[in-house]
């Protein structure tokens, strides 16, 4: 009952209380870019939890398994970087192939995943906190889920600030931060959750 009880306060823990976004500021560029819509955000939100799920399994295996016992672990960063982008390319064709309409929506954001910092920085954060695999996959899917919170929250409130009278200086990117900020501060409330 011990490891259920840890493994739910680090999902809530990656997820809310360190949420990637809002608290670690990682991942912004697609946060920004690709909260216009809810259904995109989902799906930014959906594809960004399978590879960062994915990836923390794989990179955690070939963490413990090749590079610990190889004594290459200065190469972790450059396998992590691999793992990822050939997730993001199955997941790319996956999209292309079965759902064209939210490939064409995620468009250049997509293939960015690869170079998301909050991709990697999972990877990397499992470990720097030395943990096996199996909390490595819970804290990159509470972290993943996070993002698609945080994700999507924003995109609903953009979708609605577009029926909403702005003054003239912070229309866009201006009132979209201005948002992201009053988001971060409200996320913050739950570091006092754990």
């Amino acid at each position: 009952m011990d490891g259920f009880k840890e493994m739910l306060l680090l999902l809530v823990g990656s997820s809310l209380v360190s949420n990637v976004v809002l608290s670690q500021f990682l991942g912004l560029c697609p946060f920004l870019g690709v909260s216009r819509k809810i259904k995109t955000a989902a799906g930014m939100g959906t594809a960004v939890i399978f590879v960062i799920t994915l990836a923390s399994f794989v990179a955690g295996v070939l963490y413990k398994l090749i590079l610990v016992p190889l004594n290459i672990t200065y190469l972790q960063t450059i396998v992590f970087i691999l793992v990822i982008a050939a997730l993001v390319q199955f997941v790319e064709m996956f999209l292309k192939k079965m759902i064209p309409s939210l490939y064409q929506a995620l468009g250049v954001y997509l293939p960015l995943i690869t170079t998301n910092c909050a991709v990697l920085g999972v990877a990397v954060s499992n470990v720097q906190k030395n943990y096996g695999v199996l909390k490595g996959v819970v804290n990159g899917f509470g972290t993943a889920v996070g993002f698609t919170i945080a994700i999507v929250i924003l995109a609903g409130i953009r979708e609605k600030m577009e029926y909403t009278e702005v003054p003239g200086p912070f229309k866009g990117m201006p009132i979209v931060l201005l948002t992201a900020g009053l988001m971060a501060i409200a996320f913050w409330g739950f570091s006092g959750l754990l």
